[in-house]
């Protein structure tokens, strides 16, 4: 009787333990410290043993519908080339179809690190099928955008990736990103899962329907949101070779001792405007900064802080705005929306322009004039002097000769970099807004 209930006091104690270990694994794959915040799991992902957070990696701001696609790219596989501004132990997409006017369908999606910088051949063992959902297939509705599921996968800092879609059906205009200053790349057929790059024979200077990666990452606190224009965007820097000036901003915050532990997501859109709509004069221009503000920005992964650097382009393309109170009630509005949200925002001033073919000093008048307001610290909560990081102090109405691109207006990558360094990092640290 006595070894009986021995056995019995055993048993329970056992049934205690397998309870206990059930709860705590649960536990531990669940809520905030899961892999993905109770989002259903790829069949390759699973909950990381340490915590994290979702963090954007890199982003690309959808910009118009790209020319000559009304089709589509059916029986085709898009080969998006992105660089990582930090790491991760897992990874996610976003994909858009903005600017569609049908559904988009994807039947077959995939990440991969690339095997050298700018190659379309994957890294051994690193190819990785996404599905959406739990399945291989998503369809995202004209104007709308999706996010993968999770996928385990060691992203490196300063990382390729290769992300590939292939659609089977044709599917309207395709939501692209015009100055990637990346080269991608195509192939005929499903082609998602070659880890050679053989197939990818077509070049391409786009990048297509993504928006957004996320990694899951123990060391990355955040991200910061720039939204920008051609300057943010790099329109003139080096191809393939990664000198936006938001590059060695990520590579300062990677590096430098006591720097915020911050990704750095791009949302600059060539020939972008604070008050007007791209589309009504070039389509390539996206729509303006006060209607992208929330989807472009506020909306990515992990975002703590805001840089802004906007408003040339106002004063330079027609229909030309010369009232810069006008331009700073629009840079106001976008501060007003980022503090509904709690974000901090650091303001660029506008920087040089003399010599470009949209010059005038009475143009140049009116950069002067939102440049004041922006100094006085009354527009941002905190600002960077772009423009003093790269005048020439002989004649501050041009740019230095030795950061201007040729064009008197974008800078060269010696000049992305001075505006990098002209950052105070400090100003990224914390989320409280100001009270301007």
């Amino acid at each position: 009787m006595t070894r009986n209930m021995g056995y019995a006091l055993l048993a329970g104690l056992a049934a205690i333990v397998v309870l206990v270990s059930t709860a705590i694994f649960i536990g531990v794959g669940s809520g905030d410290s899961g892999f993905d915040d109770g989002a259903p799991q790829a069949r390759n992902s699973a909950a990381p043993a340490s915590s994290g957070n979702w963090v954007g990696t890199w982003s690309a701001s959808p910009a118009a519908a790209e020319p000559h696609t009304s089709d589509g790219f059916s029986n085709m596989s898009i080969r998006n080339v992105v660089h990582t501004s930090v790491g991760g132990t897992g990874a996610r997409i976003q994909l858009s179809n903005l600017f569609g006017n049908r559904p988009l369908t994807i039947s077959h999606a995939t990440i991969a690190l690339a095997a050298a910088p700018s190659n379309p051949t994957a890294a051994a063992g690193t190819m990785r099928r996404l599905t959406f959902g739990n399945k291989p297939t998503v369809t995202i509705p004209a104007g709308g955008e999706v996010t993968s599921d999770s996928v385990r996968l060691n992203v490196p800092h300063a990382a390729d990736l290769l992300i590939t879609t292939y659609s089977p059906t044709p599917s309207g205009p395709v939501t692209y990103h015009p100055y990637a200053r990346q080269t991608s790349y195509v192939a005929e057929g499903d082609r998602a899962e070659d880890t050679s790059g053989t197939a990818f024979n077509k070049q391409s200077p786009y990048w297509r329907y993504l928006s957004g990666v996320d990694v899951w990452s123990a060391e990355t606190e955040g991200a910061v949101a720039v939204l920008g224009d051609s300057i943010t965007d790099g329109i003139t820097s080096s191809p393939g070779a990664n000198r936006r000036w938001t590059d060695f901003l990520a590579e300062r915050l990677r590096t430098e001792r006591d720097a915020p532990r911050l990704s750095v997501l791009n949302g600059g859109i060539s020939g972008n405007r604070v008050l007007v709509d791209g589309s009504k004069f070039s389509p390539n221009n996206g729509p303006s900064a006060l209607g992208r503000m929330n989807r472009d920005v506020l909306s990515r992964t992990g975002v703590k802080s805001v840089i802004i650097e906007m408003g040339l382009n106002d004063i330079i393309k027609p229909p030309r705005q010369r009232d810069p109170q006008k331009i700073v009630k629009g840079l106001r509005d976008l501060v007003r929306q980022a503090h509904a949200r709690g974000l901090k925002v650091v303001g660029s001033t506008l920087t040089p322009f003399g010599g470009h073919r949209g010059y005038t000093p009475r143009m140049d008048a009116v950069r002067q004039g939102v440049n004041e307001q922006i100094r006085s610290g009354k527009v941002f909560d905190a600002y960077v002097d772009f423009d003093a990081a790269l005048r020439d102090p002989a004649h501050p109405e041009r740019l230095l000769a030795a950061y201007d691109s040729g064009d008197h207006l974008h800078p060269s990558d010696n000049g992305y970099r001075a505006m990098a360094q002209a950052l105070d990092l400090k100003m990224l640290k914390g989320s409280g807004p100001a009270k301007l």
